[in-house]
């Protein structure tokens, strides 16, 4: 990670619930990193389904996890403001009070001290809510349980007004069964007949009224995904849109339409290696244009798949 401001304009204004203070000299991030490890006591993250522990290399996958609903990125430190470590679990036991309306990261400076250096980060604790990719400042100071709870609740309601409703599913799993990972689940039928029948808009539609349902729907997010990349793709040249590519390598319009030519003829690092070199070399509107179509191809792919985490480590690299 390079030393890049975190400072991306934030989605929403929540300045109404930061809470300035002076923290003392030994809250500062600079100087030697100690021992550091998750909150006291847990083992992890507080024992919640939607809070993770963040590293360097989960760092972009979270911030990837605000497409889909609000994420809290918490900075805490063990050995430098102990009080933060409590601050950082209490936050942990909110989101699973709040039912996935956010996903808390938790990041110890002290384990991950190049996150803290690549955010610039200025004092401990420090909190960002992220929407969408884009960070806006939340609380800088030590809160009490209750406290941090009215904070909570006041920006899950200014989010709602705002039409931001999705929702995390829980991070932790029931084991599949055996011989449960073949069995189809119908709920997804209509879209995967809809595709077989190359009836990709149809397709579209059956993953939407699915999210509709259930916006922290995985599955049908990955699918529409694809889908929304067959439609994209659906009678296009590929020798023509290469040769406009070719002509205007800063026309986000040509270069995302050739990255997914390239996904649906199975060139996906070539489609993700277009794009990780669009955002480096474009700023603003187009930039962050790039950005989210470049996360469309990786959930069009998969999140697991090797050649994702390779996109995504690129992606973060350009980005900070």
């Amino acid at each position: 990670m390079t030393q890049q401001p975190f400072s991306r304009p934030g989605a929403i204004d929540l300045s109404a619930l930061k809470r300035p203070a002076a923290p003392p000299a030994s809250a500062a991030p600079g100087g030697a990193a100690g021992a550091g490890g998750a909150p006291a006591g847990s083992g992890g993250p507080a024992g919640s389904s939607y809070a993770v522990e963040v590293t360097e290399a989960t760092f972009q996958a979270t911030i990837e996890a605000s497409m889909t609903a609000p994420v809290l990125l918490v900075f805490y430190s063990p050995t430098r403001l102990p009080e933060s470590v409590q601050m950082a679990e209490d936050l942990a036991t909110l989101s699973s009070e709040l039912e996935g309306r956010f996903l808390v990261g938790l990041v110890d400076i002290d384990a991950a001290p190049a996150i803290a250096q690549a955010v610039q980060l200025q004092s401990i604790p420090f909190v960002y809510a992220v929407i969408d990719g884009r960070p806006a400042p939340l609380i800088q100071d030590v809160l009490p349980l209750d406290e941090l709870r009215t904070a909570l609740v006041q920006v899950g309601q200014q989010l709602t007004a705002q039409g931001i409703t999705g929702r995390h599913q829980p991070r932790s799993a029931a084991p599949v069964e055996e011989g449960d990972e073949d069995a189809v689940d119908p709920r997804y039928a209509p879209a995967e007949d809809a595709l077989g029948a190359g009836d990709y808009a149809g397709a579209v539609a059956e993953y939407e009224k699915l999210l509709a349902g259930n916006p922290a729907d995985a599955e049908a997010a990955a699918g529409l995904a694809m889908a929304t990349v067959l439609v994209r793709t659906d009678g296009v040249d590929p020798e023509a849109a290469l040769a406009a590519a070719d002509a205007a390598p800063d026309d986000v319009e040509a270069q995302t339409l050739v990255a997914d030519v390239d996904l649906v003829s199975g060139r996906v690092d070539e489609a993700f290696t277009r794009l990780v070199d669009l955002v480096r070399r474009t700023a603003g509107g187009d930039r962050d244009r790039a950005r989210e179509h470049l996360l469309g191809l990786f959930a069009a792919v998969g999140n697991d798949d090797a050649r994702v985490l390779r996109g995504r480590q690129n992606l973060a690299s350009a980005l900070f």
